[in-house]
Protein backbone atom coordinates (compact mmCIF):
# COMPACT_ATOMS: atom_id res chain seq x y z
CA UNK A 1 0.00 0.00 0.00
CA UNK A 2 1.50 3.15 -1.14
CA UNK A 3 1.44 6.24 1.59
CA UNK A 4 -1.43 8.30 -0.33
CA UNK A 5 -3.40 5.10 0.42
CA UNK A 6 -2.64 4.75 3.78
CA UNK A 7 -3.26 8.20 4.55
CA UNK A 8 -6.53 7.89 2.62
CA UNK A 9 -7.23 4.67 5.04
CA UNK A 10 -6.48 6.61 8.12
CA UNK A 11 -8.30 9.37 7.32
CA UNK A 12 -11.50 7.08 7.15
CA UNK A 13 -10.83 5.22 10.10
CA UNK A 14 -12.18 8.47 11.79
CA UNK A 15 -15.11 8.75 10.33
CA UNK A 16 -18.55 6.59 10.96
CA UNK A 17 -18.01 3.40 9.72
CA UNK A 18 -21.17 3.87 7.20
CA UNK A 19 -19.98 7.40 6.31
CA UNK A 20 -16.45 6.37 5.70
CA UNK A 21 -17.88 3.93 3.39
CA UNK A 22 -19.81 6.31 1.31
CA UNK A 23 -16.42 8.52 0.85
CA UNK A 24 -14.65 5.61 -0.59
CA UNK A 25 -17.70 5.20 -3.01
CA UNK A 26 -17.70 8.81 -4.27
CA UNK A 27 -13.71 8.76 -4.07
CA UNK A 28 -13.80 5.82 -6.42
CA UNK A 29 -16.22 7.73 -9.09
CA UNK A 30 -13.93 10.62 -8.89
CA UNK A 31 -11.04 8.39 -9.75
CA UNK A 32 -9.15 9.19 -6.18
CA UNK A 33 -8.32 5.31 -6.41
CA UNK A 34 -5.63 3.06 -7.61
CA UNK A 35 -6.15 1.29 -11.02
CA UNK A 36 -3.61 -0.79 -11.97
CA UNK A 37 -5.78 -2.16 -14.86
CA UNK A 38 -6.40 -5.90 -14.92
CA UNK A 39 -3.96 -8.20 -13.00
CA UNK A 40 -3.01 -11.25 -14.94
CA UNK A 41 -1.16 -13.61 -16.25
CA UNK A 42 -0.95 -16.86 -18.30
CA UNK A 43 -1.27 -18.79 -14.60
CA UNK A 44 -3.83 -16.63 -13.23
CA UNK A 45 -6.67 -16.60 -15.99
CA UNK A 46 -8.73 -18.81 -15.24
CA UNK A 47 -13.02 -20.05 -15.69
CA UNK A 48 -15.78 -20.29 -13.38
CA UNK A 49 -18.95 -21.66 -14.28
CA UNK A 50 -17.81 -20.82 -17.96
CA UNK A 51 -16.84 -17.54 -16.73
CA UNK A 52 -13.43 -16.23 -18.31
CA UNK A 53 -11.51 -14.53 -15.64
CA UNK A 54 -8.10 -12.31 -16.14
CA UNK A 55 -7.37 -13.89 -12.52
CA UNK A 56 -9.89 -15.70 -9.19
CA UNK A 57 -9.88 -12.87 -7.25
CA UNK A 58 -13.39 -11.29 -6.77
CA UNK A 59 -14.48 -8.73 -5.06
CA UNK A 60 -17.63 -9.79 -3.17
CA UNK A 61 -20.94 -7.67 -2.75
CA UNK A 62 -21.81 -5.27 -0.66
CA UNK A 63 -19.05 -3.09 -1.30
CA UNK A 64 -20.50 -1.39 -4.44
CA UNK A 65 -24.37 -2.18 -3.16
CA UNK A 66 -26.07 0.24 -6.32
CA UNK A 67 -23.23 -0.22 -9.15
CA UNK A 68 -22.62 3.51 -8.24
CA UNK A 69 -18.87 2.65 -9.04
CA UNK A 70 -18.32 -0.13 -12.10
CA UNK A 71 -15.72 1.24 -14.36
CA UNK A 72 -13.22 2.17 -11.55
CA UNK A 73 -13.74 -1.17 -9.36
CA UNK A 74 -13.27 -2.73 -13.09
CA UNK A 75 -9.53 -1.54 -13.26
CA UNK A 76 -8.83 -2.15 -9.57
CA UNK A 77 -7.03 -5.14 -10.12
CA UNK A 78 -10.15 -7.35 -9.17
CA UNK A 79 -10.48 -10.11 -11.47
CA UNK A 80 -14.38 -10.51 -11.23
CA UNK A 81 -17.19 -7.74 -9.18
CA UNK A 82 -20.03 -8.46 -7.92
CA UNK A 83 -22.50 -5.28 -6.56
CA UNK A 84 -25.41 -5.54 -5.15
CA UNK A 85 -27.74 -7.13 -3.36
CA UNK A 86 -30.36 -5.39 -5.02
CA UNK A 87 -34.30 -6.22 -4.27
CA UNK A 88 -37.23 -5.03 -6.54
CA UNK A 89 -38.03 -1.85 -4.71
CA UNK A 90 -35.55 0.24 -3.36
CA UNK A 91 -35.71 0.20 0.58
CA UNK A 92 -33.67 2.24 3.11
CA UNK A 93 -32.75 -1.02 5.32
CA UNK A 94 -32.24 -1.26 9.21
CA UNK A 95 -31.91 1.43 11.33
CA UNK A 96 -28.50 3.18 11.99
CA UNK A 97 -26.01 2.76 13.57
CA UNK A 98 -25.66 -0.50 11.64
CA UNK A 99 -22.18 -0.88 10.56
CA UNK A 100 -19.20 -1.54 13.00
CA UNK A 101 -15.40 -1.79 12.76
CA UNK A 102 -13.72 -4.28 14.87
CA UNK A 103 -10.26 -3.25 14.55
CA UNK A 104 -8.51 -5.44 16.83
CA UNK A 105 -10.04 -8.35 15.04
CA UNK A 106 -9.52 -6.99 11.76
CA UNK A 107 -13.52 -7.78 11.38
CA UNK A 108 -16.92 -5.50 10.70
CA UNK A 109 -20.09 -6.05 12.30
CA UNK A 110 -23.18 -5.37 9.75
CA UNK A 111 -26.84 -5.17 10.09
CA UNK A 112 -27.56 -3.27 6.74
CA UNK A 113 -30.60 -5.49 5.87
CA UNK A 114 -30.54 -4.88 2.00
CA UNK A 115 -30.48 -1.04 2.06
CA UNK A 116 -30.30 -0.22 -1.61
CA UNK A 117 -31.97 1.99 -4.61
CA UNK A 118 -33.69 -0.79 -5.88
CA UNK A 119 -33.30 -2.74 -9.23
CA UNK A 120 -34.73 -0.25 -11.53
CA UNK A 121 -31.98 2.42 -10.87
CA UNK A 122 -29.39 -0.38 -10.38
CA UNK A 123 -30.29 -1.91 -13.61
CA UNK A 124 -29.84 1.45 -15.32
CA UNK A 125 -26.15 1.53 -13.82
CA UNK A 126 -25.45 -2.13 -15.43
CA UNK A 127 -26.96 -1.09 -18.38
CA UNK A 128 -24.15 1.55 -18.47
CA UNK A 129 -21.39 -1.14 -17.70
CA UNK A 130 -17.48 -1.51 -19.03
CA UNK A 131 -18.01 -4.67 -21.34
CA UNK A 132 -14.42 -5.67 -20.61
CA UNK A 133 -14.83 -6.65 -17.18
CA UNK A 134 -17.05 -9.95 -15.50
CA UNK A 135 -19.88 -8.00 -13.38
CA UNK A 136 -22.85 -10.03 -11.48
CA UNK A 137 -25.24 -9.08 -9.07
CA UNK A 138 -26.65 -10.16 -5.62
CA UNK A 139 -30.01 -10.68 -6.43
CA UNK A 140 -32.06 -9.71 -2.71
CA UNK A 141 -35.44 -10.13 -1.36
CA UNK A 142 -37.40 -7.16 -0.10
CA UNK A 143 -38.29 -6.97 3.95
CA UNK A 144 -41.66 -6.72 3.49
CA UNK A 145 -42.17 -8.89 0.28
CA UNK A 146 -45.18 -10.88 0.60
CA UNK A 147 -43.03 -13.47 -1.57
CA UNK A 148 -39.69 -13.26 -0.89
CA UNK A 149 -38.46 -16.00 -3.41
CA UNK A 150 -40.14 -14.45 -6.30
CA UNK A 151 -38.24 -11.14 -5.73
CA UNK A 152 -34.62 -12.83 -6.64
CA UNK A 153 -36.63 -13.89 -9.96
CA UNK A 154 -38.21 -10.49 -10.86
CA UNK A 155 -34.55 -9.01 -9.92
CA UNK A 156 -33.14 -11.12 -12.33
CA UNK A 157 -35.47 -10.45 -15.05
CA UNK A 158 -35.10 -7.28 -15.03
CA UNK A 159 -31.25 -6.43 -14.91
CA UNK A 160 -30.39 -9.99 -16.59
CA UNK A 161 -29.64 -8.50 -19.98
CA UNK A 162 -26.64 -7.14 -18.26
CA UNK A 163 -24.95 -9.57 -16.11
CA UNK A 164 -22.39 -11.71 -16.43
CA UNK A 165 -23.32 -14.28 -13.52
CA UNK A 166 -26.26 -13.77 -10.79
CA UNK A 167 -26.06 -14.68 -6.92
CA UNK A 168 -29.10 -15.82 -5.07
CA UNK A 169 -28.55 -14.70 -1.39
CA UNK A 170 -30.32 -16.66 0.78
CA UNK A 171 -27.59 -15.79 3.67
CA UNK A 172 -28.08 -12.68 4.77
CA UNK A 173 -28.49 -12.89 8.56
CA UNK A 174 -29.98 -9.12 8.76
CA UNK A 175 -33.76 -9.69 6.80
CA UNK A 176 -35.98 -11.69 9.42
CA UNK A 177 -36.14 -15.16 8.37
CA UNK A 178 -34.32 -15.01 5.21
CA UNK A 179 -32.20 -17.60 6.22
CA UNK A 180 -34.87 -20.13 6.16
CA UNK A 181 -35.24 -20.03 2.56
CA UNK A 182 -32.49 -22.42 2.96
CA UNK A 183 -34.17 -24.88 4.13
CA UNK A 184 -33.69 -28.12 1.04
CA UNK A 185 -37.13 -27.61 -0.18
CA UNK A 186 -37.49 -24.02 0.06
CA UNK A 187 -34.81 -23.31 -1.18
CA UNK A 188 -35.49 -25.97 -3.91
CA UNK A 189 -38.33 -24.05 -5.12
CA UNK A 190 -36.95 -20.90 -5.13
CA UNK A 191 -33.81 -21.44 -7.57
CA UNK A 192 -36.50 -23.55 -9.83
CA UNK A 193 -37.75 -19.97 -10.16
CA UNK A 194 -34.66 -17.85 -10.77
CA UNK A 195 -33.48 -20.51 -13.32
CA UNK A 196 -36.60 -20.70 -15.11
CA UNK A 197 -36.72 -16.86 -15.44
CA UNK A 198 -32.96 -17.20 -16.51
CA UNK A 199 -34.23 -19.35 -19.62
CA UNK A 200 -36.47 -16.85 -20.92
CA UNK A 201 -33.47 -14.49 -21.05
CA UNK A 202 -31.85 -13.32 -23.94
CA UNK A 203 -28.38 -14.69 -22.88
CA UNK A 204 -27.35 -17.41 -20.64
CA UNK A 205 -26.59 -15.93 -16.96
CA UNK A 206 -24.92 -18.54 -15.31
CA UNK A 207 -26.77 -18.40 -11.59
CA UNK A 208 -24.99 -18.77 -8.12
CA UNK A 209 -26.11 -19.26 -4.52
CA UNK A 210 -24.67 -17.44 -1.41
CA UNK A 211 -24.87 -19.49 1.61
CA UNK A 212 -24.13 -19.15 5.40
CA UNK A 213 -20.96 -20.36 7.37
CA UNK A 214 -23.16 -21.05 10.06
CA UNK A 215 -24.94 -24.50 8.40
CA UNK A 216 -24.73 -27.91 10.79
CA UNK A 217 -23.16 -31.06 8.32
CA UNK A 218 -26.95 -31.95 7.32
CA UNK A 219 -27.21 -28.20 6.30
CA UNK A 220 -24.10 -28.86 4.40
CA UNK A 221 -25.33 -31.93 2.48
CA UNK A 222 -28.81 -30.54 1.97
CA UNK A 223 -26.87 -27.45 -0.40
CA UNK A 224 -24.90 -30.09 -2.28
CA UNK A 225 -28.15 -31.89 -2.74
CA UNK A 226 -29.84 -28.71 -4.09
CA UNK A 227 -26.60 -27.52 -6.26
CA UNK A 228 -26.86 -30.86 -7.68
CA UNK A 229 -30.41 -31.36 -8.26
CA UNK A 230 -31.32 -27.32 -9.55
CA UNK A 231 -28.45 -27.04 -11.63
CA UNK A 232 -27.12 -23.86 -10.56
CA UNK A 233 -23.53 -22.85 -11.58
CA UNK A 234 -21.57 -22.19 -8.73
CA UNK A 235 -21.89 -21.85 -4.45
CA UNK A 236 -20.65 -19.21 -2.78
CA UNK A 237 -19.11 -20.22 0.29
CA UNK A 238 -19.69 -18.23 2.97
CA UNK A 239 -21.51 -15.23 3.72
CA UNK A 240 -20.94 -13.48 7.18
CA UNK A 241 -21.62 -15.23 10.89
CA UNK A 242 -23.74 -15.11 13.57
CA UNK A 243 -20.97 -16.56 16.14
CA UNK A 244 -18.59 -14.20 18.32
CA UNK A 245 -16.13 -16.87 19.02
CA UNK A 246 -12.55 -15.22 20.01
CA UNK A 247 -13.90 -11.40 19.83
CA UNK A 248 -11.91 -8.64 21.51
CA UNK A 249 -13.39 -5.57 19.98
CA UNK A 250 -15.55 -2.97 21.61
CA UNK A 251 -17.92 -3.91 19.37
CA UNK A 252 -18.58 -7.32 19.37
CA UNK A 253 -22.04 -7.46 21.15
CA UNK A 254 -23.39 -5.70 18.00
CA UNK A 255 -26.71 -8.21 16.39
CA UNK A 256 -25.53 -8.31 12.83
CA UNK A 257 -23.08 -10.46 10.96
CA UNK A 258 -19.53 -10.52 11.60
CA UNK A 259 -16.73 -10.28 8.27
CA UNK A 260 -13.24 -10.76 8.32
CA UNK A 261 -10.41 -12.18 10.07
CA UNK A 262 -12.50 -14.53 12.10
CA UNK A 263 -14.40 -16.07 9.92
CA UNK A 264 -11.65 -17.53 7.44
CA UNK A 265 -11.63 -20.48 9.37
CA UNK A 266 -15.18 -21.48 10.06
CA UNK A 267 -15.81 -20.40 5.86
CA UNK A 268 -12.98 -22.65 4.88
CA UNK A 269 -14.26 -25.85 6.63
CA UNK A 270 -18.00 -25.04 5.18
CA UNK A 271 -16.09 -24.49 1.65
CA UNK A 272 -13.98 -27.58 2.20
CA UNK A 273 -16.94 -29.89 2.80
CA UNK A 274 -19.07 -28.81 -0.15
CA UNK A 275 -15.96 -29.34 -2.04
CA UNK A 276 -16.30 -32.91 -0.61
CA UNK A 277 -19.99 -33.54 -0.94
CA UNK A 278 -19.72 -32.29 -4.80
CA UNK A 279 -17.32 -33.44 -6.02
CA UNK A 280 -16.12 -31.03 -8.40
CA UNK A 281 -19.79 -31.19 -10.34
CA UNK A 282 -20.05 -27.78 -9.12
CA UNK A 283 -17.62 -25.24 -8.55
CA UNK A 284 -17.01 -22.89 -5.44
CA UNK A 285 -16.52 -19.84 -4.60
CA UNK A 286 -14.29 -19.09 -1.25
CA UNK A 287 -15.37 -16.10 0.54
CA UNK A 288 -14.84 -15.21 3.91
CA UNK A 289 -12.09 -13.33 6.04
CA UNK A 290 -9.41 -13.61 2.95
CA UNK A 291 -6.86 -10.39 3.57
CA UNK A 292 -3.80 -12.11 1.74
CA UNK A 293 -2.42 -14.30 -0.89
CA UNK A 294 -1.49 -17.12 1.47
CA UNK A 295 -5.46 -16.89 2.82
CA UNK A 296 -6.89 -16.81 -0.56
CA UNK A 297 -4.45 -19.47 -1.90
CA UNK A 298 -5.50 -22.01 1.13
CA UNK A 299 -9.35 -21.31 0.07
CA UNK A 300 -8.34 -22.19 -3.93
CA UNK A 301 -6.34 -25.21 -2.24
CA UNK A 302 -9.25 -26.64 0.00
CA UNK A 303 -11.92 -26.63 -2.78
CA UNK A 304 -12.63 -23.16 -4.51
CA UNK A 305 -12.12 -22.35 -8.08
CA UNK A 306 -11.85 -18.21 -7.15
CA UNK A 307 -12.57 -16.00 -4.58
CA UNK A 308 -13.83 -13.27 -3.01
CA UNK A 309 -13.22 -10.64 -0.38
CA UNK A 310 -14.08 -7.18 1.02
CA UNK A 311 -13.88 -6.37 4.75
CA UNK A 312 -10.02 -6.78 4.43
CA UNK A 313 -10.19 -3.51 2.22
CA UNK A 314 -11.18 -1.38 5.55
CA UNK A 315 -8.15 -2.54 6.75
CA UNK A 316 -5.73 -2.92 3.36
CA UNK A 317 -7.64 -0.70 0.91
CA UNK A 318 -8.21 -1.30 -2.26
CA UNK A 319 -5.33 -1.92 -3.94
CA UNK A 320 -5.18 -5.58 -1.89
CA UNK A 321 -6.93 -6.43 -5.07
CA UNK A 322 -3.83 -6.47 -6.88
CA UNK A 323 -1.61 -7.39 -4.30
CA UNK A 324 -3.48 -10.30 -3.66
CA UNK A 325 -3.77 -11.43 -7.15
CA UNK A 326 -0.09 -10.84 -7.45
CA UNK A 327 0.85 -12.83 -4.60
CA UNK A 328 -1.27 -15.52 -5.64
CA UNK A 329 0.16 -15.99 -9.27
CA UNK A 330 3.55 -16.08 -7.20
CA UNK A 331 2.38 -18.80 -4.47
CA UNK A 332 1.18 -21.35 -8.02
CA UNK A 333 4.40 -20.84 -9.51
CA UNK A 334 6.43 -21.67 -5.96
CA UNK A 335 4.34 -25.14 -5.90
CA UNK A 336 4.43 -26.03 -9.49
CA UNK A 337 1.16 -25.18 -10.89
CA UNK A 338 0.84 -23.80 -14.54
CA UNK A 339 -2.98 -23.07 -13.55
CA UNK A 340 -5.10 -21.95 -11.57
CA UNK A 341 -7.31 -25.37 -11.71
CA UNK A 342 -4.47 -27.80 -10.73
CA UNK A 343 -4.27 -26.10 -7.26
CA UNK A 344 -7.94 -26.67 -6.19
CA UNK A 345 -9.01 -29.08 -3.96
CA UNK A 346 -5.45 -30.31 -3.50
CA UNK A 347 -5.30 -29.55 0.38
CA UNK A 348 -8.83 -30.20 0.75
CA UNK A 349 -8.48 -32.93 3.44
CA UNK A 350 -6.54 -30.46 5.63
CA UNK A 351 -9.72 -28.67 6.36
CA UNK A 352 -12.01 -31.39 6.74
Amino acid sequence: MKFPEKLALAALHKVDPEAAHGLSIKALTMGLAPAPGPVTSARLKTSLAGIDLPNPVGLAAGFDKNAEALAPLATSGFGFIEVGAATPRAQPGNPKPRLFRLTEDKAAINRFGFNNEGMEAIGARLAQRPRDAVIGLNLGANKDSEDRAADFARVLAHCGAHLDFATVNVSSPNTEKLRDLQGKAALSALLAGVIETREGLSRRVPVFLKIAPDLDRAGIEDIAAVALGTGIDAVIATNTTLSRDGLQSAHKGEAGGLSGAPLFEKSTRVLAQLSELLEGQVPLVGVGGISTAEQAYAKICAGASAVQFYTAMVYGGLSLAGDIARGLDDLLARDGFDTVAEAVGTKRKDWL
